[in-house]
């Protein structure tokens, strides 16, 4: 799970909605298995919800994360290197990017990012903390190739992707990603990545159903933004929030599910879901190394150095841009 909202640019019709939201969620009712992606969970009260369950105890990956940065500073220093334009994909981190800031004295900070306001904020914040530092937000949608400031087009670069926000994608999509972010960075340039590995059942699902019921009001929270924007009348108390471990996908997925026969209309178009049938909300995938690895180098990216906190729970890989060869 991690925050991956603002992936693209608002585009509101005559009555200020979303267009693209109504279309996604539209469409997703009307498929077999009904599913809503999992960006439009971060309205404003999803996004404060988000950082609530990075608080609870059973959601480790932001922990653990922030372990690797905080105890293996020297190690990303020698492997990485002084003067590297940190090139962040999705920005805004308060934790994770001055940490590793302060361990490999950049050259500069380039954080990419769709929404404008949050993302000079952020640069904002990040120029205080480290005055020396020339930072140089760009307003863009990553998950395509980014045209970098010409300040740091001749620099060498380290893309910074954190979170395992990798993870919630399906590996079509996620190698779509890492493909671009090769193009975007250049033949020189490193990855620092987050990838949440496999671990048991049990830990994983209860990272995602905590026991204080946090990750199920952010799902549910769908629904009422659901409601609310797209003049829907889902009762939102006849669901229930899932998380299910499926070994055959190494994922976790988040489900809405009927608690009884249920019809609503959501933009006017009318609806029906029988007790036991779900929407599907978000995919979380796990990783162990091989297939981490492989996933990379589908990518053009060639691991060269993994981290884990001290629990195992989670890893930071390193790679570098694959060399192009026009045979094996």
């Amino acid at each position: 799970m991690s925050n991956t909202s603002d992936t693209r640019l608002v585009d509101l019709d005559e009555d200020g909605v979303d267009r693209a939201f109504r279309a996604d969620v539209l469409a997703g009712l009307k498929q077999a298995q009904k599913a809503v992606p999992a960006r439009w969970f971060y309205d404003e009260r999803g996004s404060q919800l988000f950082e609530d369950i990075t608080q609870v105890e059973e959601y480790y990956p932001t922990r653990a994360e922030t372990e690797i940065l905080r105890s293996r500073g020297g190690e990303f220093a020698e492997m990485i290197g002084a003067g590297r334009a940190v090139v962040e994909f999705g920005s805004g981190s308060s934790v994770k990017t001055p940490l590793l800031l302060s361990a490999i004295e950049p050259g500069a900070y380039v954080p990419l990012d769709i929404s404008g306001e949050f993302l000079r904020a952020a640069a904002a914040d990040l120029s205080a903390k480290f005055p020396g530092l020339p930072v140089h937000p760009v307003e863009a949608d990553f998950t395509k190739r980014v045209d970098l400031p010409d300040a740091v087009v001749d620099m060498p670069k380290l893309g910074f992707f954190p979170g395992s926000t990798i993870g919630n994608m399906v590996p079509r999509t996620a190698t779509d990603l890492l493909r671009s972010m090769r193009e975007t960075l250049g033949d020189e340039a490193l990855l620092l990545i987050g990838m949440d590995l496999i671990k048991s059942r049990k830990v994983l699902e209860a990272a995602y159903d905590d026991a204080a019921g946090v990750t199920a009001d952010f799902n549910l929270n769908l629904l009422t933004r659901i409601n609310r924007e797209l003049g829907g009348d889902i009762p939102v108390q006849s669901f229930r929030h899932e998380a299910r471990w499926s070994d055959t996908f190494a994922r976790i997925e988040m489900h809405l599910v009927a608690t009884e026969d249920v019809q609503f209309t959501v933009s006017g178009e009318r609806f029906t879901m029988a007790a036991g049938e779900s929407i599907h909300t978000e995919n979380s995938h796990k990783f162990g190394k091989r297939s981490g690895n492989m996933l990379l180098l589908a990518g053009h990216w060639t691991p060269v150095a993994r981290w884990t906190d001290e629990q195992e729970r989670f890893s930071l890989v390193l790679a570098k841009a694959t060399i192009k060869r026009s045979a094996p």
